[in-house]
């Protein structure tokens, strides 16, 4: 599950780099997605679990931040489209 769960963060970040707009985007839900890879990262280090589990987490985690960042980026797009628009 958390293999193919993470699959599908590249594949949602080649589509906002692709579409170059943040419409359909929810920056709120990136967050919510990213507490819950910290809140599973930090449960897995203070049980003293250290497998390859933490490593999922730790790079979803980074995959999800990745779409924050292209959303930002895209958003950007979003607001010079709606300038040179007016």
């Amino acid at each position: 599950m958390l293999i193919c769960f993470g699959l599908s963060w590249p594949v949602a970040a080649v589509k906002l780099w692709r579409s170059k707009t943040a419409k359909g985007a929810s920056v709120f839900f990136y967050f919510i997605i990213m507490a819950g890879y910290l809140l599973g990262i930090g449960a897995k280090i203070a049980a003293g679990n250290l497998s390859y589990v933490l490593g999922m987490y730790a790079l979803n985690f980074l995959m999800v931040g990745l779409n924050v960042v292209l959303y930002f980026r895209n958003r950007r797009f979003d607001r010079q489209r709606e300038r040179t628009a007016q």
